[in-house]
């Protein structure tokens, strides 16, 4: 099997239903990943902001679009909503320490807009690491629905 890489930057998506190794890294965005365990297919998106409030254009820079747009985007390609298992990974507070004002609780509110859109949609959620003080590196291989995940160093600290 040739497996093709891609770095999915952040306010993007990506499907395909030819195997992959996604790369990505989160802070305090969120990575939702989808798998079609018949199809053994899957996609990745990677948002910045939970909400689209209806200004400007509606891209994947928000949760609420970011995922929906994913799915659509796999089930152009074949899958079924209804098959269509998630992961959820991301949404470190590592943009305020904690502090609990909507600015800098954008990670908190990353994870509240995945978990409402999968629910909205019936999607199951089977595995999750979300929230903390630090971030990942990912890699989703779309193939097989596996990720592997590296816990980043907190701000400021080197190995």
């Amino acid at each position: 099997m040739d497996i093709i890489h891609h770095h999915l930057h952040p306010s993007a998506l990506f499907a395909s239903p030819h195997p992959h190794h996604v790369r990505t890294v989160l802070g305090s965005c969120v990575a939702v990943c989808l798998w079609d365990p018949t199809l053994r297919m899957g996609g990745i998106n990677h948002y910045m902001l939970p909400f689209w409030n209806g200004a400007g254009l509606a891209t994947p820079r928000y949760g609420n679009i970011a995922t929906l747009r994913l799915i659509e985007a796999l089930e152009e390609h074949g899958a079924t909503r209804s098959r269509l298992q998630a992961k959820v990974f991301g949404g470190a507070g590592v943009l305020g320490d904690g502090q609990k004002d909507h600015v800098t609780r954008v990670g908190a509110r990353n994870i509240e807009v995945a978990e409402t859109v999968l629910k909205e949609h019936r999607i199951p959620i089977v595995a999750r690491c979300v929230g903390g003080d630090r971030g990942f590196k990912l890699i989703y291989k779309t193939y097989s629905g596996e990720v592997l995940l590296k816990r980043l160093n907190p701000i400021g600290k080197q190995n």
